[in-house]
């Protein structure tokens, strides 16, 4: 989704930035000893997507406050950036410029690898051991060449929150295993004058991932694994992802206009359809329990109706029925960062931050010994199901790298507008990767 991205692996999970010193740029590429940290003033710029008020943003803010309790002499300015603004505009700018955030939003895979490429984030691989250890195999995906230059705090699949009223209401018994069962609901939801499934398309990666989970079905687990290292498109499933798009499309199970509905800002938007009781399903990520209690006009009700499932099967696919989609977000820090920055790298990392993270209910952690954080029964369903997964793709774009990934989207989203076809998304892939 940022910059240009080249190669990663997709693996199973397991849950279990210039510098500013007192308000100054620039810098060396030196590392001070270790004994001199925390010793002199130092101010570190911290970038992350928890832009809207609610307790992703209240939390990150006691994070810093905790951090600079313990260290004095460090002062942390913080802003949040909506995820597409971040991701694709301010941090690919920053990074160009002489004078980017010190620790920032980093999602690992191809993106990662560029960012390294480039010649931008600081290696961590050394003073973050343990951490990486702690974290597990999910710590791979913030690694180019077996160097550590990121660390996750949050790491789960993907899946379909869902009105558990609303399906009552229609006479749904069960979530859908398959898509058979999806189109089913998707009918007795209309019949009941519901809106059966919300979308984002205005912000382009919530409808793209519709068709990621296509492929992710229309593929085997080898075809996705080469065109993710290879950036190789020529298997038929990635038309036949398309093909079974437009086919859902054309049962018309989104809400009117969803071309222009943005994916997560309020109540107007596809979170807040489905927070505020207007729309039964929407496809999301693990985070999408905290995005949506910032939306919704009734908390209380939203914790009592909310639930999650995994996204259908497609039967006779030549997908693994229970491999599924996902991804994490981390922090990285740029290359001249002072030392700091890694400390409060791994300070956010640390079991106990993590749990504090869980207990927030924005999303999974990844640090062994915060599983207990973890109290919300949707959350739970997550983390069981990213357990229980036989295989975990990286999401496409990341995986795919910015410039197959953007052209990807696009080329996605024209499904969507109804000008553009399955066969176009293939070319425009084809025609990004050799760039």
């Amino acid at each position: 989704m940022a910059l240009k991205r080249r190669v990663t692996t997709a693996i199973a999970l397991s849950i279990t930035t210039a510098l500013l010193a007192a308000g100054c740029g620039g810098g060396g590429e030196s590392e001070a000893p270790e004994s001199e940290l925390f010793k002199n003033p130092v101010t570190l710029t911290w970038w992350h997507n928890a832009s809207q008020d609610g307790p992703g943003k209240t939390y990150w803010e006691k994070v810093a406050a905790d951090f600079t309790a313990l260290h004095p002499t460090v002062t942390i300015e913080i802003e949040g950036i909506e995820t597409n603004q971040l991701q694709r505009t301010r941090l690919p700018a920053a990074l160009l410029s002489n004078d980017p955030p010190d620790i920032f939003q980093a999602w690992g895979g191809g993106e990662i690898r560029e960012q390294v490429e480039a010649d931008y984030l600081k290696d961590i691989t050394e003073q973050a051991k343990s951490e990486v250890d702690n974290i597990g195999s999910a710590a791979e995906i913030w690694q180019v060449d077996g160097k550590q230059y990121g660390l996750p705090y949050r790491m789960g699949i993907e899946g379909v929150w869902y009105n558990k009223d609303m399906f009552q209401r229609a006479g749904i018994a069960a979530p859908p295993t398959t898509f058979e069962e999806l189109n089913d609901a998707v009918t007795k939801l209309k019949a009941i004058n519901v809106i059966p499934i919300a979308l984002g398309a205005g912000d382009k990666w919530p409808a793209a991932h519709w068709w990621y989970n296509f492929a992710l079905r229309a593929c085997s687990v080898d075809t996705l694994k080469k065109a993710s290292a290879e950036t190789v498109f020529d298997d038929p499933c990635f038309v036949k992802a398309g093909q079974d798009l437009k086919a859902f499309i054309d049962t018309k199970p989104f809400q009117d206009n969803f071309i222009a509905t943005p994916g997560q800002n309020d109540p107007t938007s596809a979170n807040g359809l489905l927070a505020n009781g207007k729309a039964a399903m929407e496809l999301m990520g693990d985070w999408n329990k905290g995005s949506l209690e910032t939306v919704t006009n009734d908390k209380e009700a939203l914790d009592k109706f909310i639930g999650w499932f995994p996204v259908p099967a497609i039967s006779g696919s030549a997908g693994d029925p229970k491999a599924a989609l996902g991804g994490g977000d981390g922090f990285a820090c740029a290359k001249n960062a002072p030392g700091e920055c890694v400390e409060f790298l791994k300070y956010i990392v640390s079991p106990e931050v993590q749990k504090g993270y869980a207990q927030t209910g924005t999303g999974l952690p990844v640090a062994k010994g915060a599983e207990d954080g973890v109290q919300d029964p949707a959350l739970r369903s997550i983390l069981e199901a990213t357990t229980g997964a036989t295989y975990v793709q990286l999401w496409l774009d990341t995986a795919f790298g910015s410039t197959v990934g953007n052209a990807m989207n696009d080329a996605i989203v024209a499904i969507f507008a109804g000008n553009g076809t399955p066969e176009q998304v293939v070319e425009a892939m084809k025609a990004a990767a050799r760039k």
